[in-house]
C-alpha cells in the first residue's frame, strides 16, 4: 500500500508551515524525511495521522483519499506514529502504555500485538512491568516505538527516534527499523540528519521551510523494490 501527499498546505496560527508538500512511500519502503528543526517534518507526520488540519492538498493511502478521515479512523488503517517526545504515561506501566492504541481501538489485537513487539524486542519484554517515569529517554524511545508498532502494522511513522538517544541505542532502534522490511511495513523516519539511518533507508526527501526542495535515492536497488 502507497501513501502519497499531493500539494499538502499547513498553517498554524495564519503562519504557514507546509507549503505544497507532495512525496509518496511506497508499500515496503523505508524513507527519510531530513530537515533542520522548525522545516516542517513534525507537521507532515502530524498531516499524515490527521492531527494537522490541511488548508488545501490531499492525503492518499491505496489510492483512497483519507485527507478528511479522523485520526482514529486512520489509526484502523494501520497507522502507527511515535512522536518525538514520546508522550508516555508516566504512571503507566511499559505494557500498558504499549496497550493503549488497543484500548482506544477495539480493532487492533493487542495482545497480538505484544507477541509481535516483545518478539522483535525482547528488552521491552523485561521493563514491561516498570513504570514508564523510571525509565531512561532511550528506554522510553524504544517504549514508544513498541506502541507505535502495535498499532502500524501497515505505516510507521516516526519522529526523530534518534534524538538523545546513546549511540548503542541509536543502533539497537536501527537494527529494529531494518528488521521489519520482510513485514511489508512502509516506514518514514523524520530526523534533522540522515547519519543514524542512512544504512537503512531507500530514499530520502529534504525539506526546507515547508517545502520538499529535493528527493535523493540513498539505495537504488531497495528503490527499485519499493
Amino acid at each position: 500500500m502507497t501513501l502519497k501527499l499531493e500539494n499538502v498546505q499547513v498553517s498554524i496560527q495564519a503562519a504557514p508551515i507546509l507549503r505544497g508538500v507532495s512525496l509518496d512511500v511506497g508499500a515496503g519502503e523505508r524513507m527519510g524525511l531530513i530537515g533542520r528543526n522548525g522545516a516542517g517534518k513534525t507537521t507532515v507526520m502530524r498531516t499524515i495521522t490527521g492531527l494537522a488540519k490541511m488548508a488545501a492538498g490531499t492525503v492518499k493511502w491505496d489510492g483512497e483519499d483519507i485527507s478528511n478521515m479522523q485520526p482514529r479512523l486512520r489509526a484502523r488503517l494501520g497507522f502507527g506514529y511515535m512522536p518525538e517526545d514520546r508522550r508516555l504515561v508516566p504512571d503507566l506501566t511499559v505494557e500498558e502504555n504499549m496497550l493503549l492504541p488497543a484500548w482506544a481501538n477495539d480493532e487492533i489485537d493487542g495482545r497480538k500485538g505484544l507477541e509481535f513487539v516483545y518478539d522483535l524486542m525482547p528488552e521491552l519484554a523485561n521493563m514491561a512491568p516498570r513504570k514508564a517515569l523510571l525509565l531512561s529517554g532511550g528506554q522510553q524511545k524504544m517504549a514508544a516505538l513498541g506502541r507505535a508498532l502495535i498499532a502500524g502494522r501497515k505505516l510507521l511513522l516516526l519522529d526523530e527516534p534518534f534524538e538523545g538517544v546513546a549511540p548503542a541505542l541509536a543502533r539497537r532502534i536501527s537494527d529494529v527499523i531494518t528488521s521489519l522490511k520482510g513485514e511489508g511495513l512502509s516506514v518514514l523516519i523524520a530526523q534533522s540528519e540522515l547519519s543514524h539511518s542512512s544504512d537503512l533507508l531507500q530514499r530520502e526527501c529534504v525539506i526546507e521551510r515547508g517545502e520538499i526542495i529535493r528527493v535523493n535515492v540513498i539505495d537504488p536497488v531497495l528503490a527499485g523494490k519499493a
